[in-house]
């Protein structure tokens, strides 16, 4: 063939290599390849592992938005049981007597943490093999940013192979800047409306954010009489609500707690990563088109693109979204184990 006729042919597959996607197609885990937008040629992994908010459900979702509205190739990663099925309802302690036969929970997938530009976790108390959780480490170590939301702040069950200076890092507590000491709120009966630190009304993660509330409470990250750690810098305020509806009356007996806040994680070799952390975040705080915009803006910020951040450019989700109510009675609100493609979003 000659090299005129295998010019064209070179372009082609060219295209085609510069637009696949950084992760191949796997039953067990799910890929979304990003189009035009600011996020074009980066990659974000979302880790859906928890067993109460339904992340399975969010990040999916979150996925769409990022990959159809931003550009993102996103790739959604999925705690799953032996049946290789996303499920929620693995314990994630081991009954008491029967410590020998507990499973640990088992993420497919996470050796695709290297090709991320950023990693957004949502998972909860888990025990995961020990090469997985260095697959983890290796990403936290790198200076890539860092997203957590909800149950991330406790999303380990034991300590995680990470030291600096001989000290173990506990990833809620030392990289996040809290992690969970108990519900603020009245667990499952109120919910919090967010209000934009005053003082930071300007700054990139809160460009174009009008209206943060969700159905979820308020979580306590650090003593009473005390507050967030000094390195972390408080950007939205949660205030607890006497109900579980938009337009329900401040609980005036609780005051406001930081529910969204950033900083910056400096790594064993002294790299700076930039950290956003909520505690909001549940599947159905997620309907909140003020929280979408809050996350979306913050993984512009901490892969240094907030100036490509605008206050219009969509957040609309993607395909329908009927998140499952939190909690853990499983079958009463119809959880059970599903493939991963069951939530493609």
């Amino acid at each position: 063939m000659s090299n005129y006729l295998l010019r064209p042919l070179l372009i082609v597959a060219t295209l085609l290599i510069a637009q696949a996607h950084p992760v191949p197609e796997s039953p067990k885990w799910l890929t979304y390849s990003g189009g035009d937008g600011p996020g074009k040629g980066k990659h974000i992994v979302l880790i859906a592992a928890d067993q109460e908010y339904r992340s399975e459900q969010a990040m999916p979702m979150m996925a769409g938005i990022l990959s159809k509205h931003h550009g993102f190739d996103c790739t959604v990663l999925f705690g799953v049981n032996d049946e290789g099925k996303v499920d929620p309802t693995m314990p994630v302690y081991p009954k008491k007597g029967k410590e020998a036969e507990f499973k640990k929970q088992n993420i497919p997938g996470l050796e695709h943490l290297k090709s991320a530009d950023l990693v957004i976790f949502f998972h909860r108390l888990l025990t995961l093999p020990e090469d997985q959780l260095k697959d983890i480490v290796s990403y936290l170590d790198s200076g890539k940013p860092i997203i957590a939301l909800r149950t991330a702040n406790h999303g380990f069950r034991g300590r995680i192979p990470y030291e600096i200076d001989g000290k173990n890092v506990n990833f809620g507590r030392d990289l996040l800047g809290g992690s969970f000491m108990g519900h603020h709120g009245r667990w499952h009966a109120d919910s919090t409306r967010g209000t934009i630190v005053k003082e930071l009304k300007n700054h990139p993660i809160v460009t174009g954010v009008t209206d943060i509330w969700g159905p979820s409470d308020v979580y306590r990250t650090y003593k009473e009489g005390t507050a967030l750690p000094e390195d972390c810098t408080a950007l939205v305020w949660g205030q607890p609500l006497m109900g579980r509806s938009h337009d329900d009356e401040v609980n005036t007996k609780k005051e406001p707690l930081p529910v969204a806040w950033f900083k910056t994680w400096k790594t064993t070799q002294g790299k700076d990563t930039r950290v956003f952390n909520t505690t909001m975040g549940s599947a159905k705080d997620l309907q909140s088109a003020g929280l979408r915009r809050l996350l979306i803006n913050a993984a512009y910020w901490g892969m240094t693109i907030e100036d490509k951040i605008t206050p219009d450019r969509s957040v609309e989700i993607v395909g329908p979204y009927k998140p499952i109510a939190s909690g853990f009675n499983y079958e009463k609100l119809g959880v059970i184990p599903q493939l991963p493609a069951a939530y493609r979003q």
